[in-house]
């Protein structure tokens, strides 16, 4: 009976790698399309160097395909790039486990950060509302404490992401009723951005993407970052229709170039007109000491996508902390290798 057991898992894991595998091949392909719509074909020779790149270093081909995107976009091969897939295969169980999962429970935030840099109000968990400081609150007190706030907030629920989740809300026409039946989550307050990112995107709060990285030895580095804003008919930043725009680390300055949904370049936002190049984010070191810093709270997740904007007081403001598959494919495509110096390329031996 045992050994059925174990082979049912084999069988379970064998199906459950090829059609993750498969998702991520049919993604990055329908991208690199979109990219070759605009570059035309990929040089045959770096898809060849992706292919033995993927299969002699990273130990199979079927990390290639996000090889080809980061190579098309680059227009040239890179070594040390890692893969989407390789990354949330390989890495993210091995780096974090499920502890980077904590991140996906909203109210948990505030009991392991415990900083003012979060827009948190109260929480919604299983059944019960909570302040910031874990105390029980009756809907009756929800309400007063709501009521003391500006009229404009934000509902999002656990596991929210990729813009997903998010619901705007006026303190005039919600109920508790209705919040309680989104699940799980937490009401957050509205943040007043920065005119920079507000002469940017006016219609919805930009986000500034830091993935930050802590080694053996405890100490943290930034190594990836760049901006996203949302278009005029969003009320917030959405995947499925954001505008992203690589940042210099050392610098802060907005590179020349931002990317569109289908990875096209653009100079400029489509609806304000904001032209990125040499445009520089107000206060950017204090973006990088704020992940720095929050990073050494929560060694345990290797590596972390901050999602950030600074406000109209100069303050940073934290909109969510990714813990588990955050995003690095755009990064490596146009700001990588941003990991070549960790070893990661190696791990999937242990396997």
């Amino acid at each position: 009976m045992k050994k059925i057991t174990q082979k049912i898992r084999k069988i379970k894991k064998v199906v459950s790698d090829r059609s993750y595998h498969l998702r991520h091949k049919r993604q990055a392909l329908m991208v690199l399309k979109n990219i070759e719509s605009v570059k035309g074909k990929t040089d045959p020779k770096l898809i060849k160097l992706a292919d033995n790149y993927a299969k002699e270093v990273l130990g199979s081909k079927k990390f290639s395909p996000w090889l080809y995107v980061y190579s098309a976009m680059r227009e040239k091969f890179m070594e040390g790039w890692i893969p989407d897939n390789y990354y949330g295969r390989i890495l993210v169980p091995k780096l974090k486990g499920d502890y980077g999962k904590i991140a996906d429970y909203n109210s948990l935030t505030n009991k392991i950060f415990s900083g003012s840099n979060f827009p948190d109000i109260v929480y919604f968990s299983n059944g019960l509302w909570l302040s910031s400081e874990y105390e029980v609150l009756s809907k009756i007190e929800v309400v007063k404490i709501l009521n003391t706030e500006d009229s404009l907030f934000l509902f999002k629920t656990d596991n929210s992401c990729q813009g997903k989740g998010v619901h705007f809300l006026k303190k005039e026409n919600f109920t508790i009723a209705f919040l309680e039946s989104l699940g799980n989550g937490v009401i957050q307050r509205y943040i007043d951005q920065h005119p920079f990112f507000q002469d940017i995107s006016p219609n919805s709060v930009a986000t500034i993407r830091i993935t930050s990285v802590i080694n053996n030895h405890g100490e943290v580095s930034v190594n990836a970052c760049y901006l996203r804003v949302g278009r005029n008919f969003d009320t917030h930043v959405k995947s499925s229709s954001h505008i992203r725009i690589p940042v210099n680390l050392t610098t802060g300055t907005l590179d020349e170039h931002g990317y569109s949904t289908k990875w096209h370049k653009i100079k400029e936002h489509p609806d304000t007109k904001f032209i990125f190049q040499h445009k520089k984010i107000p206060h950017f070191e204090k973006f990088l000491s704020t992940a720095i810093e929050l990073h050494k709270m929560v060694p345990f997740a290797i590596c972390i996508g901050w999602d950030m904007i600074i406000d109209t007081h100069d303050d940073i403001q934290i909109m969510e902390w990714n813990g588990a598959h955050n995003d690095i494919k755009f990064s490596e495509a146009t700001q990588g290798p941003c990991f070549s110096n960790l070893g990661w390329d190696t791990l999937w031996k242990e396997n």
